[in-house]
């Protein structure tokens, strides 16, 4: 009965889970491609359509060699024994352009439940190369004795600005991007100092290798680099180089000349590494003053901003305390946004205000809210009002300042009822303002008047029977302490050292998996069982977790174990190699090779690190 209650009760949660699951219809298709090239066009549902309510999209001057392909995915996991469920539909088209030019895929519509649901239309450009006899007699090859070159542009690191002028202050993007028409990996970097600017590194780490087309040719691309910069000086300034540091791997078919079929299936083919530096050009940004006569409230903020007050109670008594709260939110460089001066009548005691604050920097500006509490007593009894406070900024787009001004509060101050029951003494005279009077007693300390608690001046606490035992305790508690940290690291160390055995077990595992999907053609599921099974071996033998894995940490712990460097560049070439095919249709013809490399590879770093 027990296991039947807990199978209803997951069986509930999959189904809120999968009601409140928001549905999504995408299309993955690259930006540009070669003419007369196949491509794939896949539209993604995270839901189950309603049976024969897809309507394809129109490829209009597309020509469709096959499709739809339709595939459904389900999943579940469990959460802190939260179930949830993940459903994935997906139609994929495989389409190619006759001629260069830019060309329109419309927007694909389908039903849940009964509610329609469109695809974004997607812009394909189709790009015919411009690669002369010279240009292509330096394309990667390889003879007998030869070995293959790159071409000056095969390998490019683009900067731009998303605007070339600008105030002081304002926030500019600038994006460093990596194009390349070879497999390469990125040794070091060397970043831009930027100077005269306030410089806030965006996050790149989610962006994906796209094809682009660039001056006639199509690239790989990625961003390597995006910065928020916020320039400090006025002037034309120029915008500092990024310069990297690449290796190219570059496959080239064995050339036998005896025709051995056994060493051609063994090596048919050899990675040469060629090192080149790239270096980014030197843009220039014009950087304007801000305007003459700038109000005395302004402080250096730009950007757009809105500012709100709490309103405050018309009525307070005397000798108590009340908050101030103002709010300045929007867009804009909050780092130069200081706290508002208020100014307020003698009878009010100010102190200093509290500041608090919830800031995003993306590539779209800083935007957030900072806010000002400012803490306030009033002293005596009347009618007073709190006067208007001011902050002004300057907004780039309408290249003006702004002032924004808070409302005035009308306060009554009542009389302090607590002074008659022994509160704090109002001391004034007569044909004395109210604001000349003076509070005392809250910083007094009276004389006290109970018996004192006294102990003989020869008695001490050290080497007392309570000292002892506190010792004692605190002895047993150490105790204690090292012998659960000792079993909990060596638990750690087993951990570990398990994670390291079974490391080739599980990557031969997934390597398994992978030339199923091989001999079914089904090259996404190829391409990530091997990038699991490549990332998932060194992650369990090296002790490293998947998120802190990247391919130059790998590089250097896989020397530090006595790996070869060449083994070492043909792994990382591996991965790469597998992460554009896993994008690109032109590397299917690959799969058996480097389902092969693969395993060969795994079992010469197992037979060194495991020495």
């Amino acid at each position: 009965m027990r296991r039947f209650l807990h199978l209803l009760v997951a069986l509930l949660s999959v189904a809120t889970v999968s009601m409140a699951q928001g549905v999504t219809f995408r299309v993955n298709v690259p930006k540009a491609v070669a003419v007369g090239e196949s491509f794939r066009v896949e539209l993604e549902l995270n839901a189950t359509p309603d049976r024969g309510s897809f309507v394809e999209p129109s490829f209009e001057g597309l020509s469709v060699t096959a499709g739809p392909a339709t595939s459904q995915s389900s999943s579940f996991r469990s959460i802190n024994g939260k179930m949830e469920q993940s459903v994935s539909y997906s139609y994929t088209y495989v389409v190619y352009a006759a001629s260069e030019g830019e060309y329109t895929i419309s927007s694909a519509r389908v039903k849940v439940d009964g509610k329609e649901y469109s695809s974004e239309p997607q812009k394909v450009k189709a790009i015919k190369e411009n690669t002369s006899s010279s240009e292509a007699d330096k394309r990667p090859s390889a003879g007998v004795a030869g070995k293959p070159t790159l071409a000056d542009d095969d390998i490019l690191l683009l900067v731009s600005l998303d605007r070339s002028k600008v105030y002081v202050g304002q926030p500019v993007v600038v994006t460093y991007k990596l194009l390349t028409r070879v497999n390469m990996a990125i040794e070091s970097q060397k970043m831009p100092s930027f100077a005269g600017f306030w410089a806030n590194r965006l996050n790149t780490g989610s962006a994906r290798w796209i094809r682009e087309g660039y001056q006639g040719k199509l690239y790989d691309a990625c961003p390597v680099a995006e910065y928020l910069l916020f320039p400090q000086q006025e002037g034309v300034l120029e915008i500092d180089p990024m310069e990297l540091s690449v290796v190219a791997q570059i496959q080239v078919k064995n050339n036998y000349r005896h025709r051995d079929p056994f060493a051609e299936f063994l090596n048919p083919s050899t990675v040469h590494e060629i090192h080149r530096r790239v270096v980014s050009k030197t843009p220039t940004l014009d950087v304007r003053r801000l305007p003459e006569g700038a109000p005395e409230s302004f402080a250096g903020a730009v950007g757009e901003f809105k500012m709100t007050v709490a309103p405050l109670n018309d009525k307070i008594d005397a000798n108590s305390a009340f908050t101030y709260s103002v709010k300045i939110e929007g867009e804009g460089n909050f780092s130069m946004i200081q706290t508002p001066h208020l100014r307020l009548p003698a009878v009010f005691e100010q102190y200093p205000a509290k500041s608090s604050e919830s800031i995003q920097t993306t590539a779209r500006g800083v935007s957030g809210y900072r806010q000002f509490e400012y803490p306030i007593i009033a002293r005596a009894e009347g009618d007073y009002v709190i006067p208007a406070l001011e902050f002004t900024y300057f907004n780039p787009t309408l290249a003006k300042y702004v002032t924004l001004t808070s409302p005035e509060f009308p306060v009554m101050v009542a009389p302090d009822n607590s002074s008659a029951n022994g509160g704090p003494m109002v001391i004034g005279g007569g044909g004395v303002n109210k604001e000349d009077i003076l509070v005392l007693g809250d910083d007094i300390r009276f004389i006290k008047l109970d018996d004192a608690d006294l102990k003989p001046s020869g008695k001490v606490f050290m080497f007392s029977g309570i000292y002892f035992l506190i010792a004692a305790l605190m002895l047993i508690i150490c105790g204690l302490l090292y012998v659960w940290l000792s079993r909990y690291l060596k638990q750690m160390r087993n951990q570990a050292t398990l994670r390291g055995k079974r490391a080739n077990r599980v990557a031969l595992a997934r390597f398994r998996l992978a030339e199923k999907y091989m001999k079914e053609s089904n090259e996404r599921g190829f391409y990530e069982e091997m990038l699991r099974g490549l990332w998932g071996y060194l992650s369990d033998k090296l002790n490293i977790p998947s998120s802190d894995l990247t391919k130059e940490n790998m590089r250097e712990r896989l020397i530090q174990r006595g790996v070869s460097a060449e083994d070492v560049g043909q792994y990382v070439g591996l991965i790469s190699e597998c992460e554009c095919a896993q994008y690109s249709p032109s590397g299917s013809g690959h799969m058996a090779d480097r389902y092969l490399k693969g395993v060969t590879l795994i079992s010469r770093l197992e037979a060194v690190i495991n020495k």
